[in-house]
């Protein structure tokens, strides 16, 4: 599937931010474990991955299907969980993670709004994360049409336009993309269409949404 209405990190529907300060990861205490089921450790109750970040990404990805379609993009700090519950044991308890139970290793924390119509790749170039963010994750919904449909895609078209003309077409699916990378360069995605809404049709991948990968990596480079 080719995603013609761009990949590119520019418009995305607006979303939510960071703070931008030393406690940026600390500024909201919304996690998507403690949304999904109240007491959660934040495991998420899907699958199990063996990557840490895939794990991440699935969890993010379940807590945005809880809130439904049609929704603006969301912004997260990747938080070691271990080093949340020894450097902010007050925010560790309030999100669940102080008990014995075995939590995941990294903890998403959803960072706040910014401003409506404010595009994704200015706000992510405003982002300085402070050291205690391992990582960060965006989840944002596109508009996307079969590889079939590329030859017809009128030439010329700014991105408003070329939005406008997929959102018109018969074939488009609406499609939420979870994108996720770590201060190490490591990446993870999961995409899951809106016409096949279930935990078992979500795709993983590392470089399914290269563009966006690309764009959060940047807010760790100096």
């Amino acid at each position: 599937m080719s995603n013609v209405s761009s990949s590119a990190p520019s418009d995305p529907p607006a979303g939510s931010s960071s703070s931008g300060s030393a406690s940026g990861a600390a500024k909201s205490t919304n996690t998507p474990g403690g949304a999904a089921s109240s007491g959660s450790t934040g495991a998420p109750s899907g699958p199990i991955a063996a990557s840490p970040l895939t794990r991440a990404v699935l969890e993010i990805d379940e807590y945005a299907s809880g809130l439904g379609w049609d929704q603006p993009a969301r912004l997260f700090a990747l938080v070691d969980t271990t080093r949340l519950r020894t450097q902010e044991p007050g925010l560790a308890a309030q999100l669940g993670l102080d008990g014995d139970e075995a939590a995941a290793p990294l903890t998403p924390v959803e960072q706040d709004e910014i401003p409506a119509g404010k595009p994704l790749d200015e706000f992510l170039a405003t982002i300085a994360w402070p050291d205690a963010v391992a990582g960060c994750a965006l989840t944002v919904e596109r508009q996307m049409l079969p590889s079939s449909a590329e030859a017809a895609v009128p030439k010329g078209l700014d991105d408003a336009s070329l939005a406008e003309w997929v959102a018109a077409h018969p074939d488009r699916q609406e499609v939420r993309m979870t994108v996720a990378v770590l201060r190490d360069g490591t990446r993870e995605s999961a995409l899951r269409l809106r016409e096949k809404d279930s935990p078992t049709e979500v795709l993983t991948g590392s470089d399914l949404v290269p563009g966006l990968a690309e764009a959060l990596s940047a807010t760790f480079e100096a």
